[in-house]
């Protein structure tokens, strides 16, 4: 049969290296996993349990398409307590994983052919989703001067939509709020629709990770309970959208999706009481141990050029110095040290040959076994 030019996307590489530090385990292998952006929790005590209650307590069918009301207003309430802002419960839409956000986002905001600009490093499936959707993706070469993130001189009048993320994947920087008021500002100037990824907010060390909706309500934020509620395969997210875009939303997440899943809704308000709250705020603080782990680890190895890791759960290391081909010396690391990282080519084509990410989200006895692998590894080149 024959198969559709959109269909034609890049593999997303770090799932390629998860197969293969599950094959070395197989095999009968100690692999320490830094490649996958993934806690290495569940979700929290109370979530379960609130799980278990409502299953017994009959059938999860059908939510309305946008979700749960009581969840929606659960997460309006969260951007009052992180950001002072008071949220219409009915500008919040649970999706899919952040992944169904994505896709709800661009069909609602971009015709075929539209030009979108993204920050590169960046996550890479942004890139194939908008080629999925028969969008254009823009790489715009960011730079350690600006924090690799993007600034109002990356804009030209022939975008359609900008994506940023802030902590950012895979370099862990944020924007705040000046340098997002900027972007917002040349945003509107040009006619430019504004997607803010926030997937990794809550998971912040040194300063507070500041929303988009404090700068313009003229956005779709995304967010995700895989990061900070440590709930990666229940794949429940949500998106802030403009009040004169719900039901453009709505009508797309009906036909697509339906509604996001129901045990997943349940799961996440347990996420969100107090007593969920509270075990994922540990979790925190165990990913800020690891961070000053990690950084000291590879900086006394002599990866010293590494982006600001302010957020999130990586740090994101220049090693052209050692190879311009990080995808094979990935892959020797693997062999040789028994740690898994992630090639920077997923991440950013023109410059991840020379680039590695080395994710902290495992617990602290794992980082400290994976940082002494990889000194001796590095010692021995």
């Amino acid at each position: 049969m024959r198969q559709s030019t959109r269909s034609e996307v890049d593999p997303f590489i770090v799932m390629d290296v998860m197969e293969q530090a599950r094959a070395a385990e197989e095999a009968g292998r100690h692999i320490i996993h830094m490649e996958v952006g993934q806690p290495g929790t569940g979700a929290p005590k109370a979530a379960r349990d609130r799980l278990a209650a409502e299953m017994a307590a009959g059938p999860l069918g059908y939510t309305v398409a946008l979700g749960r009301p009581d969840l929606r207003a659960g997460i309006a309430a969260l951007y009052d307590e992180w950001y002072g802002i008071d949220l219409d419960p009915a500008r919040v839409v649970l999706t899919a994983g952040a992944s169904g956000a994505f896709i709800l986002a661009f069909t609602s905001l971009f015709d075929a052919r539209a030009r979108v600009a993204l920050g590169e490093p960046c996550y890479p499936s942004y890139r194939q989703i908008l080629s999925a959707l028969s969008l254009e993706p823009v790489g715009l070469q960011t730079h350690a001067e600006t924090r690799f993130q993007p600034t109002p001189d990356h804009l030209d009048d022939s975008l359609d939509g900008l994506v940023v993320a802030s902590p950012a994947n895979p370099t862990g920087t944020m924007l705040f709020k000046p340098e997002l008021t900027a972007l917002t500002e040349a945003c509107a100037d040009r006619d430019i629709s504004l997607i803010s990824d926030e997937i990794y907010h809550g998971l912040q060390y040194d300063a507070r990770a500041v929303s988009a909706l404090e700068v313009t309500d003229d956005v779709y934020v995304i967010n995700s309970f895989s990061k900070y509620f440590s709930m990666t395969g229940w794949r429940l997210g949500w998106m802030v959208v403009p009040p004169d875009h719900i039901r453009t939303v709505e009508r797309l997440a009906q036909n697509m999706f339906i509604c996001p899943s129901h045990a997943a809704q349940v799961v996440a308000l347990g996420a969100l009481s107090p007593e969920g709250r509270a075990e994922l705020d540990q979790h925190r603080d165990t990913y800020a141990r690891n961070r000053v782990i990690l950084q000291d680890g590879l900086q006394a190895a002599g990866l010293s050029n590494t982006a600001p890791a302010d957020g999130a759960f990586y740090v994101y290391a220049d090693v052209s110095h050692l190879t311009d081909d990080t995808l094979a010396f990935a892959a020797r690391i693997l062999d040789e040290a028994g740690v898994s990282v992630t090639p920077g080519l997923d991440f950013d084509k023109a410059r991840g040959a020379g680039t590695l990410r080395f994710s902290y989200a495992r617990a602290t006895d794992d980082i400290e076994e994976g940082v002494a692998r990889l000194t001796r590894f590095f010692d021995s080149l």
